[in-house]
């Protein structure tokens, strides 16, 4: 049983991977002046990490959003890899609930922190402070609307009893 259960979750963490690759990289792929984009892949990284136990959620995360930036934007894919294993931490699977106040908590501190990560990681990719505020709004809109579409994502999977199911099977 516990092999099977092992088995279900590396199934699941491989289809969020996927998912958040895909939402990342083409889906709703919008790209800004600073040479960026703006996605909701994060808005699954942040439903994965609710649903699956802490290491299955950040591979799924760095898998996920690693591979669709080394489709989209390669230089990003290290700094991208850090960012998503810390943002996948701060969220909570032990909740029953999906909505539990450490994960709207954690949607709403991601919404700066991965902001001023990327911000960061654009100071050193270009070697120049002034890369920070270009790289940090364009993200910042990005973690509002993934934070708004977890939530409203949030809500209706509260309504089918998805976190019940998923954490039976």
């Amino acid at each position: 049983m516990k092999e099977r259960n092992k088995l279900h979750l590396l199934i699941m963490s491989a289809l969020f991977a996927a998912a958040i690759a895909v939402m990342t990289a083409y889906l709703l792929h919008i790209p800004i002046p600073t040479g960026g984009y703006i996605h909701v892949g994060d808005a699954l990284i942040y439903l994965a990490a609710c649903l699956l136990p802490a290491p299955y959620a950040v591979g799924a995360a760095m898998v996920g959003a690693g591979l669709a930036d080394l489709l989209t934007a390669p230089m990003w894919v290290v700094p991208t890899l850090v960012i998503k294993a810390v943002v996948a931490l701060l969220f909570t699977s032990r909740s029953p609930r999906l909505l539990c106040p450490r994960n709207l908590a954690a949607a709403a501190g991601t919404c700066l922190l991965s902001p001023a990560a990327y911000g960061l990681a654009a100071c050193l990719l270009m070697g120049s402070v002034h890369a920070f505020w270009p790289q940090f709004l364009g993200t910042l809109v990005q973690g509002v609307g993934s934070g708004v579409l977890f939530v409203v994502l949030g809500l209706a999977l509260e309504r089918s009893g998805l976190k019940a199911r998923f954490s039976a099977a």
